[in-house]
């Protein structure tokens, strides 16, 4: 491919505009001969520092946006001209289909793969891209993150288009809407499922946090935009946007709302008001909140076209997605295995635990390292407000002292808890503590299947832990003995 047809959309000038580009890197260290490099500046690291470096391993031609580079076709924003470059170079595959955006702080995973289930019961191939990886055609892609940099972006869609996929539903997280790792993706429709404290070590207040996802309902973007209208933050500044809303919720006016909602550690039924059109749902997603986000996905599948019937059936049968909240029931308690690793995420899986169960709702949870300090004792200070017990314990803790996380946490503690750093050991005391109606909650990691430490991905899975726990008691369990099921 030229480099003008590369470069299409970033900027107008002809320079080596003939020359062939054998493809787009932003590591110095990966270019090869006849790729273009683009110069990213990083937390830790500054691609403008290589630009030397990529030439001599035969860069034809080098992107920046820092006027102090020679060498470089300077353009304006580098990481749009990143977004935009990708686009270009996989053939700009991703206007050949429908996409959905997902963003909020809470509920992206889930909103997506009820929609994702919804199309795909309605006939329709589907892709589905976020924190789970990417699925499309019984394929699973690891990303590596909740929106994958552009050009793994552009990859996958290039891919999935070549497969038919016609419509794909995507996470579009907080940090890939600031880092403009969206840019030149056209989307049919925009959700916002919430604004709440998550990522400040990024952004450094909730300000900017929240205008990064709302920088998303603009035109350029998106066609159309689906709202919560719960969550008081968006709804106070989502007035401004320039593309039409739609709203969903439970507690305010909204376009689609919920009535008679039932739940229990099994399913959730309620009725629901879309654009006035009634539906009657079972969903095997469990609490208030999944009906916010089975809402969320009812409207978008109703602005796509999708018929009633085909959305009440599809909500039917979707199970949860792995680690939120998935119920592992035992002999007289249950353990709820959830993702949760927010202040607003944490309060909505305990306070849903606490509607359900008959005795004592106890929590475990641990925060991540290197990342938001401040929701630490935040944390600390929701769990204690609706937990009878609590067990701190560890929750990647990356390059930090897990102790020293630990400790920030109780600063927000109170009543009766205790502490574990090793995360096995702490689940095992829990369970162990567990009485007949109670229910534990292991919150944090959800399905993830390793544990941060120091750099390292050491294998590790909350489900592992229970199940292991579990088949030691089996095995203690004496002849005649009702085991513990």
């Amino acid at each position: 491919m030229r480099l003008s047809e590369v470069l299409e959309g970033v900027t107008s000038e002809d320079k080596f505009s003939d020359v062939e580009v054998r493809d787009v890197c932003i590591d110095s260290r990966s270019v090869k001969e006849g790729d273009l490099f683009i110069c990213l500046k990083g937390i830790n690291s500054d691609g403008n520092d290589f630009v030397q470096e990529a030439l001599d391993k035969g860069a034809v031609a080098v992107v920046s946006d820092s006027k102090n580079t020679k060498n470089c076709i300077q353009v304006e924003n580098a990481r749009k001209a990143y977004a935009l470059s990708s686009k270009n170079f996989f053939g700009k595959k991703c206007d050949k289909m429908k996409i959905v955006g997902v963003t909020g702080t809470n509920g992206k995973t889930t909103t997506t793969h009820l929609l994702g289930e919804i199309l795909k019961g309605a006939g329709l191939n589907v892709g589905v891209i976020g924190t789970e990886g990417a699925h499309f055609n019984g394929k699973v892609v690891d990303t590596g993150m909740t929106t994958p940099d552009p050009y793994l972006l552009h990859k996958l869609f290039a891919k999935m288009q070549e497969e038919g996929v016609e419509y794909v539903v995507m996470e579009a997280s907080a940090h890939a809407l600031a880092l403009n790792k969206l840019d030149g993706i056209n989307f049919e429709v925009g959700v916002l499922t919430n604004i709440t404290e998550d990522h400040l070590d990024f952004f450094g207040d909730m300000k900017t946090y929240a205008k990064a996802k709302l920088d998303f309902f603009d035109k350029k973007h998106i066609k159309l935009g689906v709202v919560c209208s719960d969550d008081e933050l968006a709804r106070c500044l989502i007035d401004n946007v320039d593309v039409p809303i739609l709203w969903y919720g439970l507690d305010n006016p909204a376009d689609t709302f919920a009535v008679s909602i039932n739940s229990n550690f099994d399913n959730t039924t309620f009725f629901c008001n879309c654009l006035d059109d009634i539906f009657n749902i079972k969903t095997n997603l469990i609490g208030k909140y999944n009906v916010e986000n089975a809402l969320a996905s009812i409207t978008v599948a109703r602005a796509l076209g999708v018929p009633k019937d085909l959305i009440q059936l599809s909500l039917c049968t979707a199970m949860p997605v792995e680690g939120r909240f998935n119920v592992i029931r035992c002999k007289g308690f249950n353990v709820v295995v959830d993702y949760a690793h927010t202040p607003d995420g944490l309060e909505k899986v305990i306070t849903t635990a606490r509607e359900l169960t008959k005795g004592r709702v106890l929590t475990l949870f641990g925060c991540g390292g290197n990342r938001d300090r401040q929701k630490r004792p935040i944390m600390g200070k929701v769990a204690s407000d609706n937990s009878d017990y609590v067990f701190l314990t560890s929750d990647n803790p990356r390059f930090e002292n897990p102790r020293d996380i630990i400790s920030e946490i109780e600063k927000g503690m109170h009543g009766d808890y205790e502490v574990e750093e090793s995360r096995t050991v702490a689940i095992e005391n829990a369970l162990s503590k567990c009485q007949k109606g109670d229910t534990l909650i292991i919150a944090g990691k959800g399905g993830e299947k390793y544990q941060d430490i120091m750099g390292k991905k050491v294998p590790y899975n909350d489900f592992d832990t229970v199940y292991k726990y579990f088949r030691k008691q089996l095995g203690q369990t004496k002849k005649g003995e009702q085991g513990i099921w």
